[in-house]
This record gives structure tokens, C-alpha cells and sequence, in this order.
């Protein structure tokens, strides 16, 4: 039966996102009952009564937005969850609300996701894991009081001495916890039949039935004593004692109650390390990681010590979940904490705190560059093949760090200032730790206010295409065309690709982004055929996000069927490094584009080590030169070697060969001479608007002008 979800969210678009993550989940089924006001909210749960869990009309968890058209802020949670406080509800924030949700937590919610993670791997697992605590939780509960109730219906041991404290008497219940029956243990000295020790330090504990004849006075157990049966076993016990008097008020010995307390100790205990620790991994959850970094910082205070906070983030890791399953993704995720666990001390913390993110305490260090030692033996760790099952994985990632007092006046500036110099990692190219610096935070926040941008410039229209020529280095005729995304701000004028995609990929816009800018590209290269423009190719970067997104190809099919471009004038770009990722689907993917008739490009190519038998693999038809050999291949022999070998390479494969980032003469000139086929640049014509591309073709009949030749 699938689980109810409440969804209190007023953005419309957002609650489709959400719905669409959550309805086709594999750690589903789940039912989403959206509603857009706490108001609506409200009634909804009122309508629960008594029901909860999968009842018919049931809701298994509340996933909220706090900012709503009629309520704001902390009030939002506490209203709803007056109502229904038996349902587990995770908060739904900004990176600016995260104070809030926090205080949420603490109030009651579950968990909190920040908005701009939310995917279809992370929002599922989070709810499944919090659906399944709850459920264990009230099991336990259940389970506890089964266990006392047992109890007390077989009745507690009772166990009397004499004056002497020797024993007199045992009930069946006591012989059975001692393991002595009462003919054998009567007259013997009390702490021999009732054996107990500290379960910390080992150490005998004062005998409780003594304690009360010599203080003439009910009294208790030592907390966390075990008893030791005559063949040896432990039983945590509770006890009480009291002394016995005759009729003149005299002591005459003792009384004592006591019952075994193992099971509801263990269950108590194993509630604790289950609200403390993560489901999957095993490692400390985020309460308990803040809890251990509070007294860390205690520890620096007492002691004048460093501690260092490393923040670490998986590169990649939704490629994973994608191409393998997420299954496959959750036990790499359990092969990726065990390597993290032996690269720190047991003084240190590893914590998961959620999704493919971990924190990682070092409680105390002596330097910096401690924790500069630290963090590249974590990326050797986790850079050595993942074997699961039949598969072999290979990861990567990005790593944050700060040190205390430093670098934060508490854990919350701690985390939050690691967290950004982890973004800052992942921007330096992966793969890599970066030191936080105090400029990163303007960094950070400009990186906020262009996410926050970028959601909406797509239905603002800001998206333009530039297009820049690829010329035929023998005859200097115009072969093609690179479409190049640009942002036209309304603000900051016109922002390069560089400063946003990334933004877009680890935000999943990528994906609608990319299906623009394929769209546009076809029906601008159609428009150009209409005017009269001889055909000519269009190449259109695709990212790894769009490739492997459902139904790519279907797409791209009905591009080409909508704007009426035919599948030869379209080439698409991909890079190096994806093509080496999952090369089973990828080769699938790519081999269907082909046989639709694309073209397809392999951008810079150089950069990721790529095989030659990989490039047999695949049904490429071009090869480009990354624009970091071509910029200092006339004055460094091994940039020059590298285009020379790739340019044979092409030929030797019957494949184009086109050298990017071609700026001056000089480069040109050793490009023609190497008998490279094709090159674009600068150097020839930077990026242009439409209007201009068909200026160019139509007085030229797609020559360069002469002072070019």
C-alpha cells in the first residue's frame, strides 16, 4: 500500500518537482496529498483523529515548506505539529533557513532538507528512513513495555537475610537469577549468592542489604550494576532493599526486591544509538556530531588545542544512483564511511550528514597543515576502485576545511564556513581540499543570489545562443557552427557559461536549460535555411546530466521533428570525461543518437585520459583539441607533441579533428603545418548573434575574409 505524504508547499512548481521525485521512487510506494496553505494543512490533519501510519485516510509524513501565504517562519511547524505530533515531519528551506529548521528539529521535526539538494535519490531516502524510524521506534516502545509487563507478571526475585547478612531465603524467581537454590545458598554470607559489579569499572559494589540494616533505612541499587550468576552470566539489575525489624524495632536482617533489567536496558540503549547514528552507514547522525563538536570546542578552551573540521561531499555521486541503481549508491555509500573511519583516530568523529555529504571531526590538532595530511589521505582512500559486486566503481571528492577558533566562533560557523570552502573545492575542479578563507563567504553569497537567479531566467527568457564558426584550416571555408549558451542578467549583463553551469548541474536546471538550448539551436540552423543560408552543422554541448536524464534521445528526436532540422546538421558535443564513466549505458545512448544520424563530437579531448581502445568503443565522429594545449603549443614542446599525436590520431581513426581556443597567428600557422583538418577561435571570429552568423555567409559564400588567409 503506498504511504500518504502531506505536502504543504504554495510553490506550484516546486510541489510538481516534488511529486514527480517522490511518485516514481523506488523507495516508495508513496501517495502525495499536496495542499498550499498551513490553513489547508491544518484540516487535514485534523481529519486524522486517531488514525496514523497507513491507515485508509493516514498521512506516514509531513513534508512542509515554513514560508506559506498565511504563516511565516517557526509558528508554521508549531502550529501543525500541535495537531499531529505523532507524524514525522521534514522541513523543506533555503540555505537562509537553515536556522530555522533547526530550531524546528529541536522542537520536534524529523530531519530538514535544504530546497536546493532535493532530487529523486536524496527526498525518497530521506523520507523512507524517517518513515522506518518512527515505525522501529514505536516498535520498541511497544516492545518495552511487553518486556515489563512479562515481568511483572512472572513477579521479581526476593531474596531476605539474617542478622549476619548469610541468606535466608530465596523465591524461584531470585534462585533462578543467582543460579543458586535456596538449600545450597541458605547460611552462606550474602555477597557470595548475590554477586555484584560496577558494568563500567568492574569494581565491587557495596551489597545493598548490608547498606540498609547499617543505615536502618530503605535504600537503592548503585545505578548500572550487573549481577553475576554462579555459572558466570550478567544481568543488569534494578533493586531496592530494606531492613527487617522485630518487634522492638531491632534489626534483625534484610529485605531486599530486585528484577532483571537487561532486555529494557538493551532496548533503551538501542533506541539511543538509533536516534544518534545514520540508518545506512552506521556513523554518527548530525545531533550527535554537533554534540561532539560542542565539547570539542570545550576541550580547546580547557586545554588550548586546535581542532579542524573537514567537509566532504562525494563528486558526482547522483551519476552513481542513476546509471546503477540505488542500491548499488547505498553501499558505496557504506564502502565510502568504512574508508573514511580508517583514515582518522578513534578520538575522531566521521558523521554522514545526509545524502552523499560527511563531516569529519579531528578533536585535536597541533597545525593546519594537520588536517591538510588528513584530507589527502581521504581522497587516496576513497580514489582506489569501490568493488560492488561485479561492478567497479571510482570516486571522487571535494573536501572543506576549517580550524577552531579560526575559523568560526561556534559549530554552526564552523560547518557553515567549511561547507563553503567545500563549494569553493568543488569549483577549483573536484577532486581536491580547499582552506576556508574569509572571502569565500562573498563568494558564497553571490553563488546564492545566482542560483536563486538562474531558477527563474529560463521563464524570463534570459537565455541567448551565440554562435561561433569552425573553419577549414586548407581552404578557410566555414564548416559549422558552436552554439554557446550566454545569461543575459537584467542585472549584470551578460554572464558566461562558466560562471553558471555548474550551478545548473548540481541543481538538476541543467536538464530544462540544456533542452532550450538544443531546441534553439535547431530551429535558429533551420531559420538560416530558410533565409537561403546553405545547410551548415550546428554542434550543441550536452552535459552528462542530460544524457543520462530518461528519454534523452526521445527528445532530441522530436527536436529535430518539431523545428524540421535534419539529424545531419546536428552534432553533439559531449566530454572526455563522461565518456569514461559508465561506458555500458553511454555506449547505448550514443549509439542510438547515431543511428538517428547526428554527429557527435568528443570536446576536450586531452583532458581525461581516455584510452584509445575507448575511442574505438564509441561512434565518434570528431575529435576536439581542448583549448589548453593549443594556448602555449608554440612554446611548449609537450603541448605541441600532444596536438601532433591527436591529429594523427584522428586521421588513423577516420575522425575530424577540430583544435579549440585558437588566439594568434603563430598557433595557426603550426596547426596548418601539423595538417589539422579544422580550428575555431578567436583568432578567426569570437562568438556572434544570429543576425551576424548569416551577415557572414551570405556576401562571403562562407569564405573568411582575405587578411585571415
Amino acid at each position: 500500500m503506498p504511504q500518504n505524504i502531506l505536502l504543504i508547499q504554495s510553490d506550484p512548481t516546486a510541489a510538481k518537482s516534488i511529486q514527480q521525485a517522490l511518485i516514481g521512487s523506488d523507495d516508495g510506494p508513496f501517495k502525495v496529498e499536496w495542499v498550499r496553505t498551513r490553513a489547508e494543512g491544518l484540516e487535514r490533519l485534523a481529519r486524522l483523529g486517531k488514525q496514523k501510519g497507513n491507515a485508509p485516510n493516514g498521512i506516514a509524513a509531513v513534508l512542509v515548506d515554513l514560508f506559506l501565504p498565511d504563516s511565516e517562519g517557526i509558528e508554521t511547524f508549531d502550529r501543525l505539529f500541535s495537531v499531529a505530533p505523532q507524524i514525522p515531519f521534514l522541513i523543506l528551506v533555503t540555505s537562509r533557513g537553515k536556522s530555522i529548521a533547526k530550531l524546528a528539529v529541536q522542537r520536534g521535526a524529523q530531519d530538514y532538507l535544504l530546497k536546493s539538494r532535493l532530487d529523486d535519490y536524496l527526498l525518497p531516502k530521506a523520507l523512507r528512513n524517517m518513515i522506518e524510524r518512527t515505525v522501529f521506534a514505536d516498535a520498541l516502545f511497544v516492545e518495552k513495555e511487553r518486556a515489563e509487563v512479562t515481568l511483572n507478571s512472572i513477579g521479581d526475585a526476593v531474596m531476605c537475610t539474617d542478622e549476619a547478612c548469610a541468606v535466608s531465603y530465596l523465591n524461584a524467581v531470585a534462585e533462578n537469577l543467582t543460579g543458586w537454590p535456596l538449600t545450597e545458598a541458605a547460611g552462606r554470607p550474602v555477597h557470595e549468592v548475590f554477586r555484584i559489579v560496577d558494568a563500567g569499572t568492574r569494581e565491587p559494589v557495596l551489597n545493598p542489604m548490608a547498606l540498609a540494616m547499617r543505615e536502618n533505612k530503605t535504600v537503592g541499587l548503585t545505578p548500572n550494576c550487573l549481577l553475576i550468576r554462579r555459572d558466570g552470566f550478567e544481568s543488569a539489575i534494578e533493586d531496592s532493599a530494606a531492613p527487617i525489624h522485630d518487634r522492638r524495632g531491632k534489626v534483625t536482617g534484610a529485605v531486599m526486591v530486585f528484577h532483571d533489567v537487561s532486555t529494557a536496558r538493551a532496548l533503551s540503549m538501542r533506541m539511543l544509538h538509533l536516534a544518534q547514528h545514520d540508518s545506512l552507514t552506521d556513523l554518527p547522525n548530525r545531533n550527535l556530531f554537533n554534540d561532539r563538536l560542542t565539547q570539542a570546542i570545550a576541550m580547546v578552551h580547557r586545554h588550548g588545542k586546535k581542532l579542524a573540521l573537514l567537509y566532504l561531499d562525494i563528486d558526482r555521486f547522483k551519476h552513481v544512483n542513476d546509471s546503477s541503481g540505488h542500491a548499488t549508491g547505498d553501499r558505496l555509500l557504506q564502502s565510502i564511511a568504512a574508508r573514511l573511519r580508517g583514515c582518522v583516530r578513534g578520538s575522531d568523529t566521521v558523521s554522514r550528514q545526509g545524502g552523499d555529504e560527511f563531516v569529519i571531526l579531528l578533536s585535536e590538532v597541533a597545525h593546519a597543515q594537520d588536517a591538510a595530511v588528513a584530507a589527502e589521505k581521504m581522497l587516496g582512500a576513497l580514489s582506489e576502485p569501490h568493488h560492488i559486486d561485479e561492478l567497479e566503481l571510482h570516486v571522487s571528492a571535494s573536501i572543506g576545511i576549517v580550524t577552531y577558533p579560526e575559523d568560526g566562533a561556534g559549530a554552526e560557523d564552523l560547518l557553515k564556513n567549511a561547507d563553503t570552502a567545500m563549494y569553493r573545492a568543488k569549483d577549483s575542479g573536484r577532486n581536491n581540499y580547499q582552506f576556508f578563507r574569509a572571502e569565500m563567504n562573498h563568494d558564497a553569497l553571490e553563488r546564492q543570489s545566482l542560483e536563486s537567479d538562474l531558477r527563474h531566467a529560463l521563464e524570463r527568457r534570459e537565455f541567448v545562443l551565440h554562435y561561433q564558426p569552425k573553419v577549414d584550416l586548407r581552404t578557410h571555408a566555414i564548416t559549422g557552427v558552436e552554439a554557446l549558451i550566454r545569461w543575459r542578467h537584467p542585472k549584470r549583463r551578460l554572464i558566461r557559461p562558466s560562471r553558471f553551469i555548474s550551478i545548473a548541474e548540481e541543481t538538476g536546471l541543467i536538464v530544462p536549460i540544456g533542452n532550450w538550448a538544443l531546441r534553439e539551436g535547431c530551429r535558429q540552423a533551420k531559420a538560416w535555411q530558410l533565409e537561403g543560408l546553405a545547410p551548415m552543422s550546428v554542434a550543441v554541448n550536452i552535459s552528462a546530466v542530460e544524457l543520462r536524464a530518461k528519454d534523452f534521445t526521445a527528445g532530441v528526436r522530436l527536436i529535430l521533428a518539431e523545428t524540421g532540422l535534419a539529424a545531419r546538421c546536428l552534432e553533439l558535443e559531449i566530454t572526455e570525461t563522461f565518456l569514461m564513466q559508465d561506458t555500458a549505458s553511454t555506449g547505448l545512448v550514443l549509439q542510438e543518437l547515431k543511428d538517428m544520424g547526428i554527429q557527435l563530437a568528443l570536446d576536450d579531448f586531452g583532458t581525461g585520459y581516455s584510452s584509445l581502445s575507448y575511442l574505438k568503443r564509441f561512434p565518434i565522429d570528431t575529435l576536439k583539441i581542448d583549448h589548453s594545449f593549443v594556448q602555449d603549443l608554440t612554446t611548449d614542446a609537450g603541448n605541441a607533441s600532444i596536438v601532433s599525436a591527436v591529429v594523427n590520431m584522428g586521421k588513423s581513426l577516420h575522425m575530424r579533428v577540430v583544435a579549440e581556443g585558437v588566439e594568434t597567428r603563430e598557433q595557426c600557422a603550426f596547426l596548418k603545418e601539423q595538417h589539422c583538418p579544422e580550428a575555431q577561435g578567436f583568432y578567426f571570429h569570437e562568438p556572434m548573434i544570429p543576425e551576424e552568423i548569416a551577415e557572414l555567409f551570405a556576401p562571403k559564400m562562407g569564405r573568411l575574409s582575405s587578411s585571415r588567409q
